[in-house]
């Protein structure tokens, strides 16, 4: 994906975040048109545009989302909020990359509606539902697909790494605090989540108090959000439970169980090197011997529950042919996929 920016001066790269983070905006034509948005315009009034601690800077590019009402945003010590009601059709898509950690927080339930993938050119099969609160670490992209017309909005926190660990090292420590901040999150939104920024919208459309209020909420989402159990719970090498959910939870929302040892690695955070050693330790199997587990109980499944054939269950399971499918079963399972059935159908 090309990297479409224009000449701006350095000291105005937050006005590059607002162009290129046209995502809810405006969308992008084929022809990757750069439009203006309110919140360019807004900086570019400012008199000192340099008073703002934090200088974001975003690619995004976007087809078919179409904002309800200009942003409202606001920059803080080490941060950038930002709020954006809109709406896009079935089949509308974005790619998004950013240097800096970032966190968004949907105030209505997307899950049927968008999809997301880490992985470039990935297979529709291959894309998750959309959470409420997700947090994206640095230099991780991230490719978005609307299923259906879907009105939403969000709180986009666009974040300063080096603030984020200096503001968290006294608590949880400096190697914990990398560690976090390496670890990507998708969860549903909590209750305190939610209550925490819909506070800070509040504050970022009306400020009513000092600034270090809303930078307490911000901080606060943070701290709410991120995953500072994995370095600590992962004596001997082993995943903790949070981590393997994560990982049932992302083989789950694949229709044929399959997903590559970098995006299961990137899932839990570690390089994949770890992750297979630290998987093995943890569930007696390697990565590719679980997977092969998961997609064999679907096919159990299919072979019950369901009138396909053989071949079509192959064929929907992401094996190469009958025969393939057929050796797998039979390796694991002890009998070929039609004497299960036949069996399963005679008891």
């Amino acid at each position: 994906m090309p990297h479409l920016r224009p000449a701006l001066p350095r000291r105005w790269r937050l006005s590059e975040m607002a162009i290129s983070k046209m995502t809810l905006m405006v969308s992008l034509s084929r022809s990757a048109r750069i439009q203006e948005s309110p919140i360019h315009r807004a900086f570019l009034d400012t008199e000192d545009p340099s008073a703002l601690s934090y200088l974001h800077s975003m690619i995004c590019h976007t087809e078919g989302i179409r904002p309800l009402q200009p942003p409202t945003w606001r920059g803080l010590d080490g941060a950038v909020g930002v709020y954006w009601e809109a709406t896009g059709h079935a089949g509308a898509r974005g790619y998004y990359l950013s240097p800096d950690p970032r966190i968004v927080i949907f105030f209505n339930d997307v899950s049927e509606q968008i999809r997301l993938t880490n992985e470039e050119r990935a297979r529709a099969s291959h894309y998750r539902p959309m959470t409420r609160a997700i947090y994206v670490p640095a230099g991780t992209p991230m490719w978005t697909s609307f299923t259906a017309m879907h009105r939403f909005s969000h709180l986009d926190l666009h974040m300063h790494a080096d603030k984020l660990v200096k503001m968290l090292a006294p608590s949880v420590g400096r190697s914990a605090a990398l560690a976090a901040l390496r670890h990507p999150v998708e969860v549903e939104a909590s209750r305190s989540t939610d209550m925490l920024a819909t506070l800070l919208v509040e504050e970022l459309a009306h400020p009513a108090r000092h600034p270090v209020h809303a930078e307490h909420l911000a901080a606060s989402i943070v701290t709410g959000l991120l995953d500072f159990t994995g370095e600590q719970e992962r004596p001997c090498g082993r995943l903790t439970q949070a981590q393997m959910n994560r990982l049932t939870a992302l083989i789950a929302s694949r229709a044929d169980c399959r997903v590559s040892i970098p995006e299961m690695a990137a899932c839990v955070g570690l390089s994949e090197s770890w992750f297979a050693s630290a998987f093995k330790q943890t569930t007696g199997k390697t990565p590719l011997q679980w997977q092969m587990s998961r997609r064999l109980e679907q096919c159990r499944h299919l072979l019950k529950a369901s009138d396909l054939s053989i071949a079509q269950i192959a064929a929907q399971m992401g094996f190469s042919d009958q025969a393939h499918f057929t050796r797998s079963f039979r390796q694991v399972v002890g009998q070929t996929p039609a004497a299960w059935r036949r069996m399963f159908a005679e008891a």
